[in-house]
């Protein structure tokens, strides 16, 4: 969960960073302080949330910012496409990240039995 979950949402950052700058450049809200505000925020909570993968409450951290990336989409209407795309990416980083994590300690451990 830790490696997918935390590619998910740093890219997510990456991308919200961006639309902020499209819609402030574009008028698709109202001001640009607001649009980078917006966007700002939503970018360092993403990235504040890769912290929490370790922990129980990670997966929760993540499907509460892809709601908030999802509700910009009424301000920034094309935040519902990149919101909706997230959310897929998120749902099977969730799903198969466990299982990812799992062969990565597995075959970290066999190549420790194998050097030492």
């Amino acid at each position: 969960m830790r490696v997918l979950g935390s590619t998910v949402l740093i890219s997510e950052a990456i991308i919200v960073m961006l639309a902020a700058l499209v819609a402030a450049g574009t008028g698709a809200v109202d001001g640009m302080g607001t649009s980078l505000a917006i966007g700002g925020v939503l970018a360092l909570l993403l990235i504040a949330a890769v912290g929490t993968m370790g922990r129980r409450y990670g997966v929760i951290v993540g499907w509460v910012l892809q709601a908030l990336v999802l509700a910009w989409g009424f301000w920034v209407p094309s935040m519902w496409v990149v919101g909706g795309v997230f959310a897929v990416l998120w749902f099977l980083a969730v799903r198969n990240g466990a299982r990812v994590d799992a062969l990565r300690a597995r075959r970290a451990a066999e190549e420790d039995e194998q050097g030492g």
